[in-house]
């Protein structure tokens, strides 16, 4: 059994190793980071979706901008759609699942905001409708997801594709992921920046 072990956590290495040596994929980590900084100064939001534990992953990097990443500073304003059971599950009754984060998205988004949809398929259906949602209102969408991208990554304006096939070494990298970015946005806006 612990030769198992060992060996899952070696795949978890080699997907991260994958990651470190993928310059695109980095390069659009900072580009979203950045976005995320601007974003903040200019007193926008960051809104997050996802499904199973892609939804645990959302109400995650949510929690540490809002709470706290690294050190103590002042909230930053970020939510995840998969909470309020209230509107989940009255919006899945009267419009379907399929509509349960695009309708809060209308509710909630405004224009500069940025939506970040999870998935490790890439193919959630209410996360692509959200993603409609947030078009039509000038959000900028971000797709974490695995695989190839499904369609969430063609439809998002930035697609942080985990090159993975296996879901949980999608999701360790997904939050992975959004530590970093949480880490940038903390450090560039109430630290010291990071070089």
């Amino acid at each position: 059994m612990k030769n198992y072990i060992k060996d899952q956590i070696k795949k978890s290495f080699e997907t991260k190793q994958i990651i470190y040596e993928n310059e695109g994929l980095l390069n659009k980590i900072e580009q979203v980071s950045k976005l995320c900084v601007k974003l903040y100064k200019v007193n926008n939001k960051t809104i997050l979706a996802g499904n199973g534990g892609s939804a645990a992953d959302a109400q995650h990097i949510a929690a540490e901008l809002v709470g706290r990443y690294g050190f103590d500073r002042p909230a930053l304003p970020s939510l995840a759609l998969t909470t309020d059971t209230s509107a989940l599950t009255a919006i899945g009754n009267d419009y379907g699942y399929d509509k349960v984060f695009s309708r809060q998205l209308e509710g909630m988004g405004q224009e500069g905001d940025l939506f970040i949809g999870i998935s490790t398929s890439g193919n959630s259906l209410n996360i692509i409708n959200a993603f409609n949602s947030a078009k039509k209102k000038n959000i900028t969408t971000v797709a974490l997801v695995g695989r190839d991208g499904g369609e969430m990554a063609k439809l998002a304006d930035f697609a942080l594709v985990v090159p993975s096939d296996s879901t949980p070494r999608i999701q360790e990298s997904h939050i992975l992921i959004g530590h970093i970015i949480c880490d940038i946005i903390e450090k560039e806006i109430f630290g010291d920046g990071v070089n």
